[in-house]
This record gives structure tokens, sequence and C-alpha cells, in this order.
């Protein structure tokens, strides 16, 4: 598997690189062309892990404490798991940057 740190970024792919085969995501760092980001309000989650199993990425992992944490290297920001959500606890954020 190739280290996170090895993986460049969408800047540094050549043109015509493939970064929508499955599976993918482990090796471009898609969270590049985020144009939002999910925020949780923890006070509402209910530590389910719906939103973990609905990424197609993969990059939301429940931690030790049951609560989400999503891996902004490779995070799309595509909503589904505020969309997934029943409690509501996900929004969505406009990236800054």
């Amino acid at each position: 598997m190739t280290k996170q740190s090895e993986t460049p970024r969408w800047q540094e792919l050549a043109l015509g690189t493939a970064v929508t085969d499955p599976g993918s995501a482990r090796y471009n760092r898609t969270g590049d062309w985020r144009s939002s980001r999910p925020i949780w309000d923890f006070d509402k989650c209910v530590k389910c892990g719906v939103c973990s199993i609905f990424c197609p990425e993969g990059c939301i992992t429940m931690q030790a404490d049951g609560l989400p944490l999503a891996d902004m290297e490779y995070c799309k920001g595509c909503s589904i798991c505020m969309v997934e959500c029943w409690t509501g606890c996900i929004e969505m954020e406009e990236e800054k940057e």
C-alpha cells in the first residue's frame, strides 16, 4: 500500500491519470477537489455509524469513543453521509480554501 506522504496531490497527477477506478482514493488525495466538508454536531450524534457505512470511499471511521472521524485527505465532500444521517447531526460546510 502506498503511504499517504507518497501520494500525489491532484495538481501533480499526470494528464490522463485515472482517478475514478474503484478504490482509487487510497492512491489519490481525492479530498483536494472537495468544495465542502462534513461537520458533525456531536451533541446530536448517537454513534450509530450510518455515516461510515454509506461513505463511498470509506474515509469515515468510528473512533474508540464511538464518534465518527472523517479523513479529510480523501473525503470528496459528496454529502452522502449528511443525507443518510437520520439524526441530522451532519452539516456540510463550504471549504475556505
